[in-house]
């Protein structure tokens, strides 16, 4: 006997703007099944009825067989009778009060759209917006879920009669590709100079003659401008870094036209090709093939280059000449300054910055800077998480009351926030170094845009302890604005390990190792070498590098010589070599040593990131940094490979938290460098050292406290030489180990671990159920 029900499921995840509706009904098409589905505020809603055994296969295949850009984060179904449908149908969107749905991050052009973008007979041939229902933007236009046309930036171009009929053809890819256009009736591209719009057949292939002629052009890509320039033009690359006011031997991205061409530069392996080739598109650190005819001026000091492919159509069409193999892509703002995205401000503000600006009307909602990713192992690390990542959320399970609603507003460099509600925590993209007005404005612009977009209203906000933060002054001006949002300061290397432990969803206490630059201690002290037991709740100090005076402060880490001082006054019992003293001035030595022995302006600290500066400077790589943490990669890039050498050090166990005395490495390196030991070999055997540390410290700790659970977190562990062979080691000694992958290791995951940390403390101490605060209102903010 045939049986005949009606299915109604809701479908929660990224489910909009991925093909999902269209995928639908085709597969209720083939199982000969009538109803309609329909986006939500709340996710994709479908009813379905006819035989049992029909509706149940085609639940399953839209488990299993969704579009490759789905996820289905949550699903329910339901049974009822049927009510005699006779069709299936796509129907109008649906908005539900309070609910939301993750969605899409912005998706490179597929192989289809590309083959039509060089099809001289297809009528979208050289058209630079082409996209459908498996790529093109969807984060950077979406302004409101559902997510429809009308929610979009693209709401005021009208589709032409040929698109409208791709658009409700179920058998074309383009069937309710919200973006889809065309050369009729899509967005257009021109060329902008000297306050005047440049009359040209072809502004594309102007701009390829101009960069050909080593000038400057802004290009507006998906989620801002970058400014290109010929990439194999020193002089070119010379004048951009004078005009944006970059640090000088900063490095610059590239872009290549193909996986063919990047292998020519670089070594690629497989892994780092996937990534290359993905729908996200980064920016990929790679090593430099010897010898490299990229100029050094693009990475100086570096064996690795940042590249990226084409992953807009425009981008494809401007690589298109043969002549200008690579463009340097950095985007488009003056130094320390937010992306720039909108083409008024785009006029305003890169005349003299850029020769030419290349822009066109499709406006950006939501501005979104390049991603960067480096492998390490066999394992994809997020550096920098914005597009073609942002903003996917972290999802774990935590229970039957789900996350809070927290506001987590992050540190002060490489910024993020993160807003957390049921089972989702919604990372934001890369902001930048939270030092200004301008990118305080955009801090402030995204947490109300994500709020918007999630129906997320905090009623808790989470910040960093340190007081002079800008997150942190603004998390306490909010709640002193809003009286029932409470705040919570959360310790910044806790909320480092919390934020690796989230990503792999460990739920228990670990050993958390935090090695970083400066985090502010619950003690006033500044951090940054921690061994900590924690868990999501909280945590225990149990060693940490010996504190040393900081001389200078925030100055120590612009200019690392500072930091070499110190340790060699406390290596040397308060002389420093006459050597050094030549190197950096007596003069300014002396007032070094007497800021540090007054206790003037030198904060003591613990930090691993001013060790490696120390060191950087003691064997004379760099005495000042042009950018944050360059002595420290430069002391990476300076190490020989193959050496097994390491210096000693010191775990003293009878003090609480143990101190670990690291001045016996300093005095090692010292006697290297009396013996003509080449600086690759110094820094080779520095590197051992802190992973020998790493292990006898992680033994000592598992033998006292039976826990064998690893989290790695803190920008040091974005240091290759240090990871991969740290993480084996311990491996090898039967730990499991955890590092980060989907969320940076430096302090653009602070903001997660903040949100995690904050909702479980809440709910320990209350026993807190989550609700929406109605009242939350963000002051100064669009």
């Amino acid at each position: 006997m045939i049986v005949q029900i009606r299915a109604r499921i809701i479908l929660n995840g990224i489910v909009q703007g991925v093909g999902f509706r269209p995928f639908v009904h085709r597969l209720a098409e083939s199982f000969h099944l009538f109803g309609w589905v329909a986006n939500t505020s709340q996710g994709v809603i479908i009813e379905v009825e006819g035989d049992r055994e029909c509706v149940d296969g085609f639940y399953q295949q839209v488990l299993n067989s969704s579009p490759p850009m789905a996820t289905i984060m949550r699903r329910t179904i339901e049974f009822f009778p049927t009510i005699g449908s006779v069709s299936f149908e796509i129907r109008e969107s649906v908005i539900c009060p309070d609910e939301f749905t993750p969605v899409p991050p912005d998706m490179a052009i597929c192989n289809d759209c590309y083959q039509e973008l060089i099809d001289l007979n297809n009528r979208r041939y050289g058209y630079p917006f082409i996209n459908c229902t498996n790529c093109g933007p969807r984060f950077t236009i979406i302004q409101a879920t559902p997510y429809d046309r009308k929610n979009t930036t693209m709401r005021d171009f009208k589709m032409c009669q040929e698109c409208e009929a791709e658009y409700n053809d179920i058998t074309n890819r383009r069937y309710h590709a919200e973006p889809n256009a065309c050369p009729v009736c899509g967005p257009e591209v021109w060329l902008w100079r000297d306050g005047i719009r440049v009359e040209c057949d072809d502004p594309i292939r102007k701009t390829i003659g101009i960069l050909k002629d080593g000038c400057i052009v802004a290009v507006k890509g998906i989620g801002g401008f970058h400014l290109a320039c010929n990439a194999l033009d020193s002089e070119a690359v010379k004048r951009l870094q004078e005009r944006k006011r970059r640090e000088k031997e900063k490095p610059f991205a590239i872009m290549l036209r193909d996986i063919e061409r990047v292998g020519q530069y670089c070594k690629v392996n497989e892994h780092e090709r996937d990534i290359l080739l993905s729908t996200a598109s980064p920016i990929v650190l790679l090593k430099k093939r010897l010898p490299c005819s990229i100029p050094d001026v693009v990475a100086p000091n570096n064996r690795y280059l940042g590249v990226m492919l084409p992953y807009t159509p425009l981008h494809y069409l401007l690589m298109a000449d043969e002549e200008i193999p690579a463009l340097v892509m950095t985007s488009a703002n003056l130094s320390d300054e937010p992306l720039i995205k909108d083409n008024n401000e785009a006029m305003d503000r890169l005349p003299g910055v850029a020769d030419y600006i290349l822009m066109h009307n499709r406006d950006i909602h939501n501005r979104c800077d390049d991603s960067v990713v480096q492998v390490i192992g066999d394992k994809e690390m997020i550096v920098r998480r914005a597009r073609g990542y942002a903003p996917y959320p972290i999802t774990f399970d935590t229970g039957a009351n789900h996350f809070l609603s927290v506001l987590a507003v992050g540190a002060e460099l490489k910024s993020t926030f993160c807003l957390s509600h049921r089972n989702f925590a919604f990372l934001s993209q890369h902001l930048g170094d939270l030092k200004n007005l301008e990118t305080l404005e955009f801090f402030k612009e995204g947490i109300k845009r994500y709020q918007r977009l999630f129906q997320i209203k905090p009623e808790f906000i989470a910040h960093d302890l340190h007081p002079d933060y800008l997150s942190t002054r603004f998390a306490l001006e909010i709640t002193a604005q809003n009286p029932n949002l409470k705040n919570h300061a959360i310790q910044h290397h806790h909320a480092h390990i919390v934020s690796c432990m989230a990503e792999n969803s460990i739920d228990e206490r670990v050993l958390g190792i935090a090695l970083d630059g400066i985090g502010y201690g619950t003690d006033g002290h500044i951090w940054g070498g921690e061994f900590l037991l924690a868990d999501y709740s909280g945590f225990e100090r149990i060693a940490h590098l010996k504190y040393i005076p900081m001389p200078g402060a925030d100055l120590a880490t612009k200019q690392p010589w500072r930091m070499a001082v110190s340790y060699l006054y406390a290596a040397c019992g308060g002389i420093i070599p006459p050597g050094f003293i030549e190197r950096w001035g007596s003069e300014r030595v002396k007032i070094i040593i007497k800021m540090m022995e007054q206790g003037l302006n030198s904060p003591l600290t613990s930090s691993a990131g001013r060790l490696f500066d120390a060191v950087a400077s003691i064997i004379g790589i760099r005495d000042e940094v042009d950018y944050e943490a360059q002595a420290a990669i430069e002391l990476e890039m300076m190490a020989e490979e193959h050496c097994n050498g390491e210096y000693g050090f010191f775990v003293d166990q009878d003090t609480k938290p143990w101190g670990i005395d690291t001045i016996p490495i300093i005095r090692g390196i010292l006697n290297d460098m009396g013996t003509g030991v080449v600086s690759s070999i110094i820094s080779a055997r520095f590197h051992n050292t802190i992973i020998a540390m790493i292990q006898q410290i992680s033994r000592l700790i598992r033998e006292r406290w039976m826990v064998n659970k690893v989290a790695l977190s803190g920008g040091v562990f974005q240091n290759r030489y240090l990871l991969e062979r740290v993480k084996p080691l311990l491996e090898g000694d039967g730990f499991i180990v955890f590092s980060h992958s989907r969320v940076p290791a430096n302090d653009g995951g602070i903001s997660l671990g903040q949100v995690v940390i904050a909702s479980r403390r809440i709910k320990n101490v209350s026993g807190y159920t989550c609700k929406n605060n109605e009242d939350f209102r963000l002051s100064g903010s669009r």
